[in-house]
């Protein structure tokens, strides 16, 4: 049997290769500045990446759970190494990050998805609600999906 690439939930050793992927993808190669591309909330999120045959982290997003009782996630620091894009990685995250969400009640994600990626989204059942807008200087548009 064939299988395609797997995430997993990070643990504190992944930080470093996490935060290295996300500078590299969200700073330098589309220039979100630097000082906005961390946050508090990654303390409490949680994180899921991927990794390469090579062991490593090329893949990397976060779930952020709903802090006012509703069962409405957000989903967010989407990240892949321009060398795995379109081989699965990508879509492995958003997967284990869906399951993760279920384990802990949660109903709907929500997430703000770059243009060039609203159809990565849109395969993995996602629906745009609203108009484009800017984020950090990057068209966007809000995207969700209920969690079956």
């Amino acid at each position: 049997m064939v299988t395609g690439p797997a995430a997993r939930v990070a643990g504190p050793a992944d930080w470093p290769e996490i935060i290295a992927l996300r500078t590299r993808v969200f700073v330098e190669e589309q220039g979100v500045p630097a000082e906005i591309e961390q946050d508090d909330r990654d303390a409490t999120a949680v994180h899921v990446h991927a990794r390469d045959e090579a062991g490593r982290v090329v893949a990397t997003g976060r779930l952020l759970l709903p802090a006012d009782g509703s069962t409405t996630a957000s989903l967010g620091r989407m990240a892949a190494d321009p060398g795995v894009r379109g081989r699965g990685f990508g879509a492995a995250v958003l997967a284990e990050l869906h399951e993760q969400a279920r384990l802990r009640g949660v109903a709907a994600i929500e997430l703000h998805a770059q243009l060039p990626a609203r159809g990565f989204y849109e395969r993995a059942g996602y629906t745009a609600v609203g108009e484009e807008y800017l984020e950090a200087g990057i068209a966007h548009v809000t995207m969700r999906r209920e969690l079956t």
